[in-house]
């Protein structure tokens, strides 16, 4: 009579689990960038792990199973990142620096992952469909906080916050489609130099900065607006045909 195999430590078997499915998880990632959601079956996954079906079965209920696993990993994070940015106790150039770094990094990091969420949106199940939704109006939320944030102290241009919101998310959201990993620069550099241009395109001249120590009331407002009119009477002033008289 052969002896009972030794019993596995609950540790390495629930390693060894992980290091499953996190295999399962790429291999599906793959199949649905190549195949679609809609053409990749379990059979294909499993085939593509060298396990039969029903093993499958014991890590995964089902495909819809690893699309939302893909779709929180791409939208639930930045959202909740986004949210936190937006709170932080910092003037508004910082946070858009931290809002646009994160976005634009993981984009540049996850890009193949990113591009088949987009690409699947069509195709995710009512709830998850949803919850997708919520999580991207959570980001652009956490963009028009900060940008309406910097309007109102004065350290951006008064511009449509949402527009701007909108275009510099839609900024971030392109290096999934341009970045290529191994070039000239990696991809935390490209999305430091993308926040500092970020917060170029929407900062107010130095001229145009109010100075009070308070520049988030209307006091500051109407200091710039004197200003604009200081000027304008200074062009009409020195401009002005001479006198006939």
């Amino acid at each position: 009579m052969s002896s009972p195999e030794p019993a596995v430590p609950h540790g390495r078997a629930s390693a060894r689990r992980e290091l499953v499915e996190a295999q399962i998880y790429e291999q599906a990632t793959r199949l649905f960038a190549e195949r679609g959601f809609a053409g990749t079956s379990l059979q294909d996954i499993a085939d593509a792990m060298g396990m039969t079906r029903s093993a499958l079965y014991y890590y995964v209920r089902n495909k819809d199973q690893l699309l939302a696993q893909l779709v929180t990993e791409i939208t639930e994070g930045p959202a909740e990142a986004a949210e936190e940015i937006a709170g932080r106790d910092l003037d508004a150039p910082d946070k858009l620096r931290a809002l646009v770094t994160l976005i634009a990094a993981r984009q540049a990091h996850h890009s193949a992952r990113f591009r088949l969420v987009i690409r699947s949106e069509s195709e995710l199940p009512p709830e998850l469909a949803t919850a997708h939704e919520i999580a991207k109006r959570r980001v652009l939320d956490g963009f028009v906080r900060v940008i309406d944030q910097g309007v109102r102290s004065g350290e951006f241009r008064p511009r449509p916050v949402r527009t701007t919101a909108l275009a510099l998310i839609g900024m971030c959201n392109w290096i999934a489609w341009w970045f290529h990993p191994g070039g000239a620069q990696s991809a935390d550099e490209v999305a430091g130099q993308m926040a500092e241009m970020a917060v170029s395109l929407v900062a107010q001249s130095p001229d145009r900065t109010p100075d009070s120590p308070r520049s988030d009331d209307p006091a500051a407002a109407l200091h710039l607006l004197r200003q604009d009119l200081d000027y304008l009477e200074h062009i009409i002033t020195t401009s002005s045909p001479p006198s006939k008289d």
